[in-house]
């Protein structure tokens, strides 16, 4: 091909946004000479390459888009410490059939045993699936939700929220009595119009969307968070509609790390 029209051929797919094509096919007809592929096997072996990495790119996306804290998945979390968890639950879930079907996941147990890992996983599932995600811990989602409110900005950002397929709020930083909380950063008590901001949310993607809650409190206790029966009892009603509850009793597994590492030392 001479530098014209190959110069020609480039910007064509660059303007086509087809960067992997652009980058193969040079190759590609080399490697599928030397095969004896025809040319609509060597265009086939393109598009198919264009295809999976326009996949891996929207992932990423989606990934960057969801504001993960770290990135965990799945096959990374010890099943074998948490005995109480569900472990053909949590990999059914991780189809996200549940998003589908606009239902909620609460997981439940003591600090240190892996709920905000879990909750990371199917969030990174659902990523690989061309969900839209967004991860927000309670306290932070309460402040956006405040600051939002006094700059008159409080529609676009429930906007924002509620367009999303899945919303994952651990619930770190909100507890009844913070002693309680001593391995937990960024205490934040819920404010009467806090809890109001919240439920409101929570409201708007019922049965729109699906959300996925982390807590070390039993429900009998969350009323002391939301500081209304009233407020807390619509707030569960809405969530435990159509819910799966992953249990998550038993040691801290970062408790069980240290220690592990200390006897090795």
């Amino acid at each position: 091909m001479t530098e014209a029209p190959q110069t020609l051929l480039q910007h064509h797919l660059k303007k086509l946004r087809l960067p992997t094509f652009q980058g193969e096919y040079a190759k590609q007809a080399q490697i599928c000479a030397a095969e004896n592929k025809d040319h609509i096997q060597y265009l086939a072996r393109l598009c198919e390459m264009e295809l999976i990495d326009r996949e891996c790119r929207m992932i990423e996306r989606r990934i960057k888009a969801a504001k993960f804290p770290s990135t965990k998945s799945l096959d990374s979390f010890d099943f074998k410490i948490i005995l109480s968890l569900n472990k053909p639950l949590t990999m059914e879930l991780a189809r996200c059939d549940y998003v589908d079907r606009r239902e909620n996941i609460i997981a439940l147990g003591p600090s240190g045993t892996g709920k905000t890992h879990i909750a990371l996983g199917l969030g990174l599932a659902a990523c690989q699936r061309g969900l839209k995600v967004r991860f927000t811990t309670a306290a932070a989602l309460v402040h956006d939700l405040i600051e939002a409110q006094d700059e008159r900005k409080l529609q676009r950002l429930q906007k924002q929220l509620t367009s999303q397929n899945l919303l994952i709020i651990p619930s770190r930083g909100l507890q009844a009595n913070p002693c309680r909380a001593v391995d937990e950063l960024g205490f934040v008590p819920l404010s009467k119009s806090g809890a109001e901001l919240l439920f409101e949310v929570i409201s708007q993607c019922y049965e729109r969307g699906s959300i996925i809650i982390t807590s070390n409190l039993p429900f009998d206790e969350w009323t002391e968070v939301f500081g209304s029966e009233r407020l807390t009892g619509a707030l569960l009603d809405r969530l435990t509609h159509h819910v799966h509850i992953l249990e998550m009793n038993g040691e801290s597994y970062r408790l069980k790390h240290s220690r592990a590492k200390r006897q090795t030392r």
